[in-house]
């Protein structure tokens, strides 16, 4: 018995290892048209946690390929080439222009957030049936812009102007654009229009405002305002005007506040899809969804600083207070 044992216990041994080396490693790459996600942030920290929910686990059998281009999309199909190279089993995008590169660039599935409207830019056939390679989590802007403008009332109780950013050379966030003027005009509102192309073209925005101010400002998120947010801050600052913003970055990196989609719950989902595909599902079968959860944020600093009176009705309906 105990030789039968010594040898049984000597050929799991040896059979460890094979077994190691054939478990199944899967790659994903993390394509954004901003700066790479970083490793830390709390996008990748919440995909990384929805995956490992799924069974797939950082170093034991997942690898994550990050890039980015940097507000330069015309880099995008090298770096989907560079992605495909490296083996990735699905690409996630984050943004229109990365988003439009790997459908176009590869033949592997991909999982877009914050893309716009996938429809009208042409990335789907239907939200219920995507059809080709890519499917993800589609845009709400139309839908939240009454919100955002009610909130905006809260601080600005005369809200007449609201001054719209975005980048005008970006098709998802020019959509996402003319959603929220439509909403915004629907309410009485006049839309200042400010589209961007370059960070150049943010002296010449500040400058309409100059000519013209508004009573508050609207800025829609993409790779170029993303890099510019300071600049933004800071003419809000100085000419004590209420700003919102599509999520709530901003607001912990000094706006005032935001209302959108509760970016944890988009990622957890996005790995929920990932999981989806990796065990067989087609994206072209896998409909768009919606974000369901939505956040509030306000930063009382910035308030202060502003010197607005944040009403106690506005403060009650914060998710989230930054001091």
């Amino acid at each position: 018995m105990r030789r039968r044992d010594f040898v049984a216990l000597l050929g799991a041994a040896i059979a460890w290892p094979s077994m190691v080396a054939a478990q199944q490693v899967y790659r994903i790459g993390l394509l954004s048209t901003g700066a790479p996600i970083g490793e830390n942030s709390p996008q990748a920290t919440t995909l990384v946690r929805g995956l490992a929910e799924h069974g797939y686990e950082l170093g034991r059998n997942l690898v994550i390929e990050r890039r980015g281009a940097e507000a330069h999309p015309e880099h995008l199909p090298r770096l989907v080439e560079e992605l495909v190279a490296r083996k990735v089993d699905v690409i996630v995008t984050l943004g229109y222009p990365s988003a439009l590169a790997a459908k176009q660039a590869a033949k592997l599935p991909v999982v877009s957030l914050g893309s716009g409207d996938p429809v009208g830019t042409g990335l789907v056939e239907s939200l219920a049936r995507p059809g080709g390679n890519l499917t993800g989590i589609s845009d709400v802007s139309a839908e939240v812009t009454p919100k955002r403008m009610e909130l905006l009332k809260h601080i600005a109780p005369r809200l007449r102007k609201v001054a719209m950013l975005w980048n005008a050379d970006d098709l998802g966030m020019t959509l996402r654009y003319r959603a929220s003027e439509t909403g915004a005009q629907a309410l009485g509102i006049v839309v200042q229009a400010l589209g961007v192309r370059e960070p150049n073209d943010f002296d010449q925005a500040f400058a309409a405002m100059n000519r013209d101010v508004p009573d508050a400002i609207l800025m829609v998120s993409d790779a170029l305002t993303i890099l510019n947010r300071k600049r933004v801050f800071e003419f809000a600052a100085a000419h004590r005007l209420p700003a919102i913003y599509e999520d709530d970055r901003y607001v912990r990196d000094g706006g005032l506040m935001s209302y959108g989609p509760d970016q944890s719950e988009s990622f957890a989902r996005i790995a929920a899809l990932v999981d989806r595909i990796l065990k067989g599902a087609k994206p072209a079968e896998l409909p768009f969804e919606q974000p369901t959860r939505f956040r509030f944020v306000l930063n009382l600093k910035t308030a202060k600083a502003l010197g607005l009176e944040i009403p106690s009705t506005l403060l009650a309906l914060a998710d989230e207070v930054v001091e």
